[in-house]
């Protein structure tokens, strides 16, 4: 079941040209990490996909994956993360959380 779970999450992002700048057979299961897979299900497809990595993936590596690959990503997806926060890590003060994680992010880069 999670393999046929993982192939039909990627098929849905080829779908969606989420590896447009590779040779789609080069795209594999082997090929990408299971926290590159959680990360572009999150942010390229929609809420009934997410909630099949839930299906899958422990909610532990889930968050994680999102705070390693997504949260990083600032401005330019905080909307998308905002969401997250609240709904699925169940963030009381989202946009405080965000913050936090962020400033947590850029304070490992220089230490």
């Amino acid at each position: 079941m999670v393999n046929e779970i993982k192939g039909d999450l990627l098929r849905q992002l080829k779908e969606e040209s989420a590896f447009w700048s590779y040779a789609l057979e080069s795209v594999t299961l082997e090929s990408i990490t299971d926290d590159q897979l959680i990360a572009l299900t999150m942010r390229y497809l929609d809420l009934d996909e997410i909630k099949q990595l839930f299906l899958i993936f422990s909610f532990k590596k889930i968050k994680g994956a999102w705070r390693r690959l997504l949260v990083p990503e600032g401005e330019y997806l905080y909307t998308l993360n905002r969401f997250f926060a609240w709904y699925y890590f169940k963030a009381k003060n989202p946009d405080a959380y965000l913050k936090s994680l962020q400033t947590r992010h850029i304070n490992s880069m220089f230490s």
